[in-house]
């Protein structure tokens, strides 16, 4: 018998699916309210949401992390896993995730699956390209595009000033030489020269307005809201102005439907929209979400990155946005994070180092205390790795308890939803026992410039904010523009609490360097770009994009992960 450890697409491509029918099934949903396409995947009618409207919402737990090593630390996979332990105990669970962008897949942090026992499948297909969304999303958005520059061309009626044209051209894929460009030949026939940038779809608006949209009522109001450029004058030209809704619309309506596919344990879990957390706002779309706490007793959902980043968002913008209130939160972190967080080489994370442990366990404490101030009762998740040691592990389940903290351990790349099952006790304990006071961390009426401060120095523990002068005139515009009430979605590197990704474990005595701030009108958040973080990355000196290849005579995909 072989001992060799499977990879991810290997497990994947091993399994046994079960007809999406079927599992539809299984949780009430009828054929006719499916749209296949093919056996393993499908859009959901309107028609389910309609029936099931009236139904009482499940309860909400939503998946978080520490500040991660590069190579990430499991929340997709502890999401999956947790959903399938919750089903195992008899609970009916249905998960909510975003889907994966090409960029990441082709890049360095590969597709966005899960991994192990603990996978949505068909894997393969959720990665590269899945229905079709971030097509409609990125061709809605490049639509926009082409209509600012045709209305120029063609009289400029609206008398937009082409200095101050503000809507990017996006694409899925990681693309650094289109950041910034200069479009146009000068000739009517070839447009006319102006500076131009493209960004990635999953930090596009409209990325933030599907994920925010409740149905296409909604999202037609929120496109006719995005602010495209300004006039000579100054005023606000928007996609309405342009008459591109409708057509928008028309190109997003198939779109806009969740998609549902299945755990390796053959439990649903529908899949929409797929938001960057440290670029954009990091969460699954609304109208997936609500669906799944239609569908089931619990909903498992995850918000992107570390808890200062995603869950933040999740927090401040979508649920003050879509009327959500979570029950509780499951905060995975890992040993070899811990160690990398208390100084450590990514690449030697994985050998035992107490002391480094001690050190990095700040950030822990940090992102707890951050989701207390929610007041939302908190599961700290150990994501476990062969290498971790009882040393190790016996030191943070101590120091979690005497923070009052219910930890358990979660196998569940390993073992798949057998692997979880402590995990779905202590939250369902949590849920049963503990109350869940959530409240959001801001208010609506304070002021702009206060909402960043209190961001800032609240959940990543800074000083005080820096703004750039453009930034804070930005703010004052916005101010002025009505803009002052939306909630504040920040732009923010991933690996550390503060700007500067060299600041690990739980930085003190530094500042948030805030260099533009801009309205996304219609996803209904004001954006700020801190540090150096970009909303189109690029690719690395060995992308996985040379791994990855198709094989004519199996008919498989390989070298994903």
């Amino acid at each position: 018998m072989s001992n060799k450890i499977l990879s991810d697409i290997e497990i994947a491509q091993a399994a046994e699916l079960k007809p999406i029918t079927e599992v539809a099934a299984g949780f009430g949903i009828k054929e006719e309210e499916l749209e296949l396409y093919g056996k393993y995947k499908a859009k959901i009618s309107p028609d389910l949401e309609k029936r099931l409207e009236n139904n009482p919402d499940g309860k909400l737990i939503l998946v978080t992390a520490i500040n991660p090593t590069p190579a990430g630390e499991g929340k997709t996979t502890t999401t999956i896993g947790l959903t399938q332990a919750l089903n195992l105990s008899g609970k009916k669970c249905v998960a909510a995730l975003r889907e994966p962008s090409l960029g990441p897949c082709f890049g360095i942090k590969g597709g966005a699956a899960g991994g192990g026992y603990s996978q949505v499948v068909p894997m393969e297909d959720l990665n590269l390209h899945f229905t079709g969304d971030f097509h409609a999303i990125t061709a809605a958005n490049n639509l926009l595009a082409a209509l600012i520059d045709n209305h120029i061309m063609h009289g400029n009626a609206l008398r937009i000033d082409t200095k101050r044209i503000i809507w990017k051209r996006c694409m899925d894929m990681n693309d650094r030489a289109v950041r910034d460009m200069v479009i146009g030949l000068g000739s009517r026939a070839n447009g006319q020269i102006r500076e131009d940038h493209f960004i990635i779809t999953a930090a596009s608006e409209i990325m933030a307005i599907f994920c925010m949209a409740k149905d296409m009522a909604d999202l037609k109001e929120r496109l006719k809201k995005i602010i495209v450029a300004f006039d000579i004058d100054g005023e606000p030209v928007t996609a309405g102005d342009l008459k591109a809704v409708g057509a928008m619309a028309a190109l997003l309506k198939d779109a806009m439907l969740p998609n549902m596919i299945q755990t390796l344990e053959h439990t649903p879990v529908l899949i929409h929209g797929g938001p960057f957390a440290n670029i954009a706002h990091g969460c699954n779309s609304v109208r997936a979400t609500k669906l799944a706490l239609k569908l089931g007793d619990y909903c498992v959902t995850e918000a992107g990155f570390g808890a200062d980043l995603g869950a933040e968002k999740f927090f401040d913008i979508k649920c003050r946005a879509a009327g959500l209130k979570p029950d509780a939160v499951v905060l995975v972190c890992t040993l070899r994070a811990l160690k990398y967080n208390g100084g450590v080489a990514k690449e030697d994370t994985s050998e035992p180092n107490l002391e480094a442990l001690k050190r990095g366990i700040v950030n822990l404490d940090k992102h707890i205390e951050n989701i207390q101030r929610f007041g939302v009762p908190v599961v700290v998740a150990i994501n476990a790795f062969a290498t971790d040691t009882k040393e190790e592990l016996d030191f943070i389940d101590k120091h979690c308890r005497n923070k009052n903290c219910e930890i358990a351990l979660s196998n569940v790349w390993e073992k798949g939803g057998e692997g979880g099952i402590a995990l779905a006790e202590k939250v369902l304990k949590v849920i049963e026992n503990e109350n869940s006071d959530f409240h959001m961390l801001y208010t609506d009426n304070l002021p702009l410039e206060e909402k960043i401060r209190t961001i800032a120095r609240e959940m990543y523990g800074a000083d005080d904010v820096e703004f750039e002068s453009e930034a804070r005139k930005n703010v004052e515009i916005l101010t002025d523009m009505g803009f002052g009430k939306l909630p504040v979605c920040v732009a923010k590197t991933q690996y550390s609490l503060s700007d500067d990704a060299s600041k690990l474990g739980r930085p003190s005595g530094f500042k948030i360097h805030v260099r533009d701030v801009y309205v996304s009108a219609g996803a209904g958040f004001v954006v700020m770009l801190t540090g150096k973080v970009l909303t189109m990355p690029g690719l690395p000196t060995v992308p996985a994009a040379h791994s990855i290849d198709y094989e004519e005579e199996t008919g498989k995909i390989t070298g994903l992960f």
